[in-house]
């Protein structure tokens, strides 16, 4: 979206969101979307530089080098060391939302935002509603993981002026966050995947998550849809917080959007019938999981209640490749097949992705696991992870940790592992964000 930096100040002074804090220093200049990432800034955009462990301020003049027409600022000297057009703010994080915000009020009355939330397969979910909606309307979602504060913001500002259709992934890490996401967005389709074990530590267990999680349910308006998957009973049981339609998806009987006849091919990929009132379509997807079948059938719930076409959306699927790092499909020197799964982990979707493992053609299976962190019991859900590859004849190679109950290796000799596997031999890699698995896979594929 493009707006100038005048208009911004006036917008943040006119919502009263800071007053005398919000001042344009320098030229007036034309502004095409944020960036609070020096490295990744384009030209024409305006620079957030936020202040967390590093202080983005440091990196303004890496930011205008790149291209950036102008930035934030809470310093008062920023302007006369760049020259360069500065927006004086209070506090630039509180200014990067309440900017997301009044972009939001930009876009046309008809334009649909629908919120992804879950604890588990949101970003991939995300990633195929994308897919489907665009077989028919212009279409925009969230880079990568862009799901919170800083993030959701970007998106909305960065979107082209012509969308119709922009979807947006939730993250939480406590209550009343995504509750704060809706706000900015004001969501009227509302997706969630799944209640699991993500983030129990900070919100009590899996009643807190489904609590955080149906924040999203109660932020609809009543003209609009709430998605919810009817095999998860903690997501069923949101449809009595919802002023909005309920369409439910999934493989029980009255789901809306039903799932029918899934099977998997020899790479672990989900093909099944997607039953919608009398019709029948059938899908055919690319990534593998069995899990995936009902990301799907999320996604082409999201077109039914547009009104869209499911056999050209369910085409569409059938093309998808989702975001990196999210069973990802790679493969080494010998031709070893990697399950890149890397991104992030908790219990429920280690386990599935263990199932799905089993279920790919291979003649050795490993599991190359990092530590699952922020969990309110974390000893008994690693070792009830273990139990499942036990069962599923996996073997695990733990990194950094001995949770699951095997000896711990480096990364250096995971690499070591990975590298050793031949044609044949398959493997995934998957561990939290602070495990740091995506160096084993960039040092072992082609």
């Amino acid at each position: 979206m493009r707006f100038t930096a005048a208009d911004l100040v006036a917008a943040l002074t006119a919502r009263n969101l800071h007053g005398d804090y919000a001042r344009l220093v320098g030229p007036d200049v034309e502004i095409d979307g944020v960036s609070f990432d020096s490295r990744d800034v384009r030209p024409g955009q305006m620079f957030v530089p936020i202040v967390a462990e590093r202080d983005g301020h440091d990196f303004i003049g890496q930011a205008l080098a790149a291209g950036a027409v102008a930035y934030l600022t809470s310093r008062d000297d920023s302007h006369d060391r760049f020259g360069a057009t500065a927006i004086r703010v209070r506090d630039t994080a509180e200014a990067l939302i309440d900017t997301g915000g009044w972009v939001r009020t930009l876009f046309p009355a008809s334009t649909v935002v629908i919120g992804v939330t879950g604890s588990v397969g949101k970003t991939s979910t995300k990633d195929l509603i994308a897919v489907a909606l665009s077989s028919a309307i212009t279409t925009t979602a969230n880079v990568r993981s862009f799901n919170n504060e800083q993030g959701l913001p970007v998106t909305i500002v960065n979107a082209p002026a012509d969308t119709r259709a922009l979807v947006l992934e939730m993250g939480m890490r406590g209550f009343g966050q995504i509750a704060d996401l809706c706000r900015i967005a004001r969501p009227s389709i509302g997706v969630v995947t799944r209640v699991g074990e993500a983030h129990t530590e900070l919100v009590g267990g899996l009643e807190g998550v489904a609590r955080a999680k149906g924040e999203l349910v109660e932020a609809l308006p009543p003209q609009g849809f709430a998605i919810l998957n009817a095999d998860d009973e903690r997501v069923r049981a949101m449809e009595s917080r919802s002023s909005a339609p309920v369409i439910l998806f999934g493989e029980s009987a009255d789901a809306n959007v039903r799932i029918e006849g899934i099977t998997l091919d020899e790479h672990g990929c989900a093909r099944f019938d997607a039953v919608v009132g009398e019709g029948r379509t059938p899908v055919r997807l690319r990534v593998p999981g069995r899990h995936m079948a009902s990301n799907a059938a999320a996604a082409i719930a999201v077109g039914v209640a547009l009104g869209l076409d499911v056999s050209r959306m369910a085409e569409a699927l059938g093309s998808t490749v989702v975001s990196d790092r999210r069973m990802q499909v790679r493969r080494t020197g010998r031709d070893a097949v990697v399950v890149d799964d890397s991104y992030n982990a908790n219990p429920t979707s280690v386990e599935a992705a263990l199932r799905t493992l089993a279920d790919m053609r291979a003649q050795r299976r490993i599991a190359i696991l990092g530590v699952m962190a922020e969990l309110e019991d974390p000893v008994e859900a690693h070792a009830r992870v273990a139990e499942v590859a036990a069962r599923l004849g996996v073997d695990v190679v733990a990194v950094g940790t001995d949770l699951y109950g095997v000896d711990s290796v480096s990364i250096d000799d995971a690499i070591a592992t990975l590298r050793s596997l031949e044609a044949g031999d398959v493997a995934l890699v998957k561990g939290s964000r602070v495990a740091g698995l995506d160096r084993i896979v960039d040092a072992s594929v082609t």
